[in-house]
Order: C-alpha cells, then structure tokens, then sequence
C-alpha cells in the first residue's frame, strides 16, 4: 500500500482501524523547529471521535505518543515516530464483511485486490480512522508553518442536500476574527446560525437511520509567492494528492474552482497593481496559484466529502463466497456526517503540502533559521 507522501518531507503512516495502533513517521524535518506538544493534542481533540452528539459514538481520546524525534520541546533533526493506541475496539462488528461487502466502501476492490488477506474491521487501513497519524503530521507542520508566518483556517461552508451555508473565508486577509468563531461555535463555521443549522441537519440525519456529506473550505495565508513547481508538483498537486488521500474525499477545487468555467476570462482574470512597493493581486480567484506557484495570496481551496458510506438502513449487496443476490444493515458505531471532524484534516492536509514544498525550495526553518542569519552576517 503507497501509505507514504512527500519530497522533501517524507511522511509514512501505519495502522489499521482496529490494529492496536495506528501512527505515523516523518522524515525530513530539519532540528530545531518548535513543538508545542499540548497545542497538539488540541488539535487531535478536534479531529477524535465521540466528542459531541453530531459524531460516531465510539470514543478514542487520541492520546499522541511520540517516541523519537522530538526533545526537550523542539524537532531534533531525527525521524519523528508517533503512535496513538485504539483503545475503543469492536471488531466482531464487521466479521461478515469479507462476504457481505458495503456499498459504499472499499470492501469488494480490497477483496480482490489483496486476496481477501485485507483487514475488513473497521474498514482496516481504508478507515477515516488513518486521518489520527495524518493530524499529528499536520499538526506539527502546522506548528512549523506557523514559525513562518503561515496561518491555515478551514471551516464547513456547506452541508446536506438542504445546502446550509456559511460565510466565505476572507480570500485577501487573514482574519483572526474568523479563526476563533470556527473554534467557538458548536460546528466548525464561521457564523453561529449556519453551525446551529448544520447540527439539526446531523441529527435528522441520524434519526432517519442515513447519513449527509458537505463541502470544507480551506485557506493558507502568509504564503511566499514563487513557491511551487510545474507540471506535476505545482501546489494544486500537492495538496490534491494529499486531500484525496482522505477517506471519502470526492471532489477538490482551487479559487473559484469550477464556476470559473461559467465565467468570462475578464471576470475570472485577477488584476494587479503595486501596493506599499509590492505586486498584489485586487481579487483572488485564482486561489493564490497561477502555474502551479504561489502568488502571495492566500492560497483558498475546498474539498468535497461525500455522506457516510454506513449507514443504519438496509442496502443492497451481494454474497461473493456464495455467489448471490444478499442484503445488510450496517452494524458498528459511525458518524452521521463526517464533515465536522474532517476540517481539521483538511488544514493538516494542507500544512503538509506547503511545508513540504517550503523546505523543497530551501526556505530555512528551526536551526536553519540562525544559520541562515548567521551567513548573511
């Protein structure tokens, strides 16, 4: 399985859903990098399960172990290894799984790509469960980016078939304003009406034995411009490849995305002018990417994620040991909308890519920093 990403990072995770572990390593990291072990465990907590009636029932406090690679609160230039135990297990759940597959998920390809030698509890190593390893990646990438001025705020800015909307991320400035409702109010969003909106849609969902999806809207602001590559490692690759390593991530799109094809080319153009000396776009439709590199703007993306695979009704299936038409309700304890917990992936999806392409271009960071200062002496 290709559970590995980076160039210059390289971040490798491992786990199953109901293994007695799931982790992460990463290599590449230069020592001296701050790391604020106890604003990473907060960002875990957004992300766990079971914290809040809109999320699964199973309840994980996502402890992070780090067991090398950090010391005495900063990055030590080693591999950084970090598991989280599973503590809240019941595998008997899935046991006819390997005949019965889900619609929905990964069970029948996984069957006949591995032999049926996969791990079908839980949903094994295809479970949501492997975003745990990438947030405690994401969080400490976060933390980097951070050092450099680099700030990443996601939010959900739109759920369910009802189509309740938030408030847009502001595509020109950072706005701490918005940064902190997100982490006050009930779910993720920017305005307290959308988020109380979005709860009562969770839970009719769940009453009604189903399950709704939504779109999370991601922003870096403070980003360099001129960073990124073409053809295949411009920043929309790096963070596509990412994002659509995220269980149930359907859709990812840049600046206005596709309503730019709706969109005349003097509409969609971003013009320039000069400002305190600098060149600075007026809009940003472009999302802060023009050729794969960044322009200075606030890099502005969103992902689309589809509603919950299990649900609690009955589906349509097959029998493939016995070769027939079956049926199943899915057993087992799962979200009614995995949208909420998935924001803060979507930020460590994104402080993954733009650390990894920071370092790539040789921006000094942790114990660089002073060698760099020191050389300019």
């Amino acid at each position: 399985m290709a559970s590995t990403y980076g160039n210059a990072i390289k971040l490798s995770i491992f786990g199953q859903s109901h293994s007695a572990a799931i982790g992460c390593a990463i290599d590449g990291l230069p020592a001296g990098i701050d790391i604020d072990l106890d604003a990473l465990q907060d960002f875990m907590a957004r992300r766990a399960p079971g914290s809040a009636d809109t999320s699964t029932p199973r309840k994980e406090a996502d402890a992070v172990e780090i067991l090398a690679g950090i010391t005495d609160g900063h990055t030590n230039g080693a591999p950084i290894a970090a598991v989280i135990c599973n503590t809240n297990t019941r595998s008997g759940d899935y046991a006819e799984l390997r005949r019965v597959p889900r619609p929905g998920h990964a069970d029948f390809p996984a069957r006949v790509k591995y032999a049926n030698c996969h791990d079908v509890a839980g949903g094994g190593h295809f479970s949501g469960r492997l975003t745990a390893p990438l947030c405690i990646a994401g969080g400490i990438a976060k933390q980097a980016l951070s050092q450099l001025g680099v700030h990443i705020v996601a939010h959900i800015a739109a759920l369910g078939p009802q189509g309740v909307v938030d408030e847009r991320l502001d595509p020109l400035t950072f706005s701490p304003q918005q940064r902190t409702a997100i982490l006050d109010h009930s779910l993720p969003c920017i305005s307290e009406h959308a988020a109380r909106e979005m709860r009562e849609a969770i839970l009719a969902a769940r009453a009604d034995a189903d399950s709704i999806g939504g779109v999370i809207e991601c922003a870096a602001y403070g980003m360099p411009a001129g960073i990124g590559d073409p053809m295949f490692d411009g920043i929309e690759n790096r963070i596509a490849r990412i994002a659509f390593g995220i269980p149930a991530v359907k859709g990812v799109d840049f600046g206005a995305g596709f309503a730019a094809a709706y969109l005349t080319g003097s509409e969609n153009n971003d013009s320039y002018r000069i400002e305190h000396g600098e060149v600075r776009p007026q809009t940003n439709h472009a999302g802060g990417i023009l050729g794969g590199i960044t322009t200075g703007m606030p890099i502005v993306w969103q992902m689309a994620v589809k509603p919950t695979p299990s649900i609690g009704r009955e589906q349509q299936s097959v029998d493939m040991d016995a070769g027939s038409d079956a049926s199943l309700v899915v057993r087992g304890r799962h979200d009614p909308c995995i949208v909420p917990r998935a924001v803060p992936v979507a930020e460590a999806a994104c402080a993954l890519a733009l650390l990894d392409a920071l370092l790539e271009d040789g921006y000094p960071l942790g114990a660089r920093v002073d060698m760099a200062q020191r050389a300019l002496m």
